[in-house]
């Protein structure tokens, strides 16, 4: 893994490992652009661009899964042109973007429901998955359509299916079989979740999944989100003390 500098108290250098797993909810572009009198557009697009750095800044620290929220379940209820607009961003990273995801060795996965997504988009998504499925530098997971709530619900009605078909007894539905039926089977839960924008909650995102995982929640709105921010949240993710619940252990995932 990546070692990251952090001055000590004593002025030399500290070096921290990146945490396996980032997942970031990218909070504030509308605000950042409604501070400038800009157009929300503008803010979602400025976003964009921290989403780029923000993988630059995980394959330099070899974190191994990054997972962002992308579009939120929830997101429907905005007005129809920001949603067309949202859309249309999400085709344009893919068109723009794929070839050199896929040159830097990133894998994406999507996770969340299609249902509403028009036909050009998913196609798009597909194009992603299967070009990269085989890379294994770092592992992007787009929450897209996602709401952990509309998960944990489709998680349940799978494993009722299999129990009503005699596919599998009730009384083995463990914590684990559980976890593979949701939209992230076989990525690990996330060890460190950020949150821009000085906002403290999860807003239906990955509730299952940051059962232990650290949350470190900004100030500063997305598009401002740079390699420094990254850095700092993870020097924060290392100051924590990780119990898991049992005895004090220090982050070092």
């Amino acid at each position: 893994m990546a070692l990251i500098a952090k001055r000590s108290e004593g002025g030399g250098a500290e070096r921290l490992r990146s945490p396996r797993h980032v997942a970031i909810i990218m909070d504030g572009n509308g605000r950042w652009a409604k501070e400038r009198g800009l157009p929300r557009t503008l803010g979602h697009r400025q976003g964009v661009e921290a989403v780029r750095q923000a993988v630059r800044t995980a394959i330099e620290l070899n974190i191994t899964y990054l997972t962002i929220f992308s579009f939120s379940s929830e997101n429907w209820k905005r007005p129809i042109e920001e949603i067309d607009d949202l859309m249309g961003l999400m085709k344009r990273f893919i068109r723009r973007d794929l070839a050199e995801l896929h040159k830097a060795g990133v894998r994406i996965r999507v996770i969340g429901e299609r249902q509403h997504v028009d036909s050009e988009l998913t196609s798009l998504i597909d194009e992603a998955v299967n070009l990269t499925q085989q890379n294994d530098r770092l592992i992007l997971i787009i929450a897209f359509n996602y709401g952990s709530r509309g998960e944990i619900a489709r998680a349940a009605r799978r494993l009722a299916s299999q129990v009503a078909n005699g596919e599998l007894e009730a009384s083995a539905i463990t914590v684990e079989v559980m976890a593979n039926a949701m939209d992230t089977s076989g990525i690990p839960d996330p060890d460190l979740l950020i949150r821009t924008s000085g906002e403290m909650r999860l807003s239906n995102f990955l509730l299952w999944q940051t059962a232990y995982s650290e949350f470190v929640f900004l100030d500063c709105y997305w598009p401002d989100f740079d390699k420094a921010a990254f850095e700092g949240a993870i020097e924060e993710f290392h100051a924590r003390e990780r119990r898991f619940g049992g005895l004090t252990q220090r982050s070092t995932a």
